[in-house]
């Protein structure tokens, strides 16, 4: 148990006036859940929307007219050609082709804005500066607070106070003054729900948020419930889904490899472990795949528990198990041996010396609706 106190976010205070139940997660006191409870809050944002707290993930600015180029030489993405004004998904990988994090990129015209897990935050911090080059100046962005409006209605309620934002779709970025306040507000989110990511400073962060809960669509959500949203929408949790013994192929995120940065792309390679990411797209030559799950019965299957075939050899593991309350069913990811990812395989998972039959399943769980326009 680590003696270094917890940090506390600048919402910290509206979150024990709203009744939070506040857990440790990853450094910070954050908060679990509010009184209306973890399935309620779920069930409301996949109907209204929800207001989450997330200003432990780290939040940097990267300037300089090498910008791009080098932050590519960390990603299997395209920054150099991202568009002014959008947002993409990226993956920083080692030289085995592990994941070392997962993270969002925005090009703002003048500088790069990227937004990193909060447990691999200071490690992602560290790297940016150790690779990027002296002619790229990395800014640490502590003196904001992040937070993200989900749900079908998160629109109907941010318009009332930004009308800009009704114009925007999946993955635009952009400068917006909010209620006086100058935000950098991206339209895409961590539920599967169109919705808003919005970084607003510390100093007015209370007092936004104050705004956007005034809204009738809106409550506060806490962790539990986004832990199940995530889950649901197919989307990976960085040290449970994916970590650095899991290449892209490996974890089902060839998607999230750009063509231009493949082996026959302009721009091929030139990011860590490229030469054995290929072999693996080329030969098919990885052992395992992250694949979704469903059990037959009500119990969710936990993160952990161990995955066999009929006979009872292990075959895999679960990473992330939840009861999914959008389907009223259990939901898991996990790792299975390439010979059982297929869609309906019938695989078993072990609980307290019982086998579970679960069955291989698409994912998302739930339809993603994000707002394309």
């Amino acid at each position: 148990m680590s003696d270094t106190p917890l940090l506390k976010t600048p919402l910290y205070n509206l979150h024990l006036e709203l009744g939070a139940k506040m857990v440790p997660f990853a450094g910070y006191e954050m908060p679990v859940q509010y009184p209306l409870g973890v399935k309620k809050e779920h069930l409301h944002t996949r109907e209204q929307a929800g207001l989450f707290d997330v200003s432990h993930m780290g939040q940097v600015k990267l300037s300089g007219p090498r910008a791009a180029a080098a932050l590519e030489t960390l990603v299997p993405v395209d920054i150099i050609d991202l568009p002014a004004g959008k947002q993409r998904y990226a993956l920083f990988t080692n030289d085995q082709g592990g994941l070392l994090d997962d993270l969002m990129v925005t090009n703002y015209g003048d500088h790069l804005y990227v937004v990193v897990n909060a447990a691999c935050k200071e490690q992602d911090i560290a790297h940016m500066q150790a690779n990027l080059g002296d002619d790229v100046v990395l800014e640490r962005l502590d003196d904001r607070a992040l937070v993200a409006l989900q749900g079908p209605t998160a629109v109907t309620a941010l318009s009332r106070i930004a009308p800009e934002v009704a114009n925007m779709v999946f993955m635009d970025s952009r400068h917006l003054t909010i209620d006086g306040v100058d935000c950098f507000v991206s339209r895409s989110g961590y539920t599967g729900e169109d919705g808003f990511e919005i970084s607003i400073p510390n100093a007015e962060a209370e007092r936004l948020c104050r705004l956007f809960l005034e809204q009738p669509e809106v409550e506060a959500i806490g962790l539990g419930a986004r832990d199940s949203l995530r889950l649901e929408a197919g989307l990976c949790l960085y040290g449970h889904d994916i970590d650095t013994t899991t290449t892209p192929i490996e974890g089902s995120l060839i998607w999230a490899i750009s063509k231009s940065r493949r082996a026959d792309g302009e721009r091929a390679g030139g990011f860590p472990g490229a030469e054995i990411i290929f072999e693996q797209i080329a030969n098919k030559s990885y052992a395992r795949k992250r694949v979704g799950l469903l059990a037959e019965g009500r119990a969710p299957i936990r993160e952990g528990a161990e995955l066999v075939n009929a006979e009872g050899e292990t075959i895999g593991v679960v990473t992330s198990g939840s009861f999914g309350p959008s389907i009223n069913a259990p939901v898991a990811m996990g790792y299975v041996a390439t010979a059982y990812s297929a869609i309906d395989t019938q695989v078993f998972a072990l609980v307290r010396g019982k086998q579970l039959p679960m069955t291989v399943a698409r994912t998302p769980f739930v339809e993603q609706r994000y707002y394309r326009g």
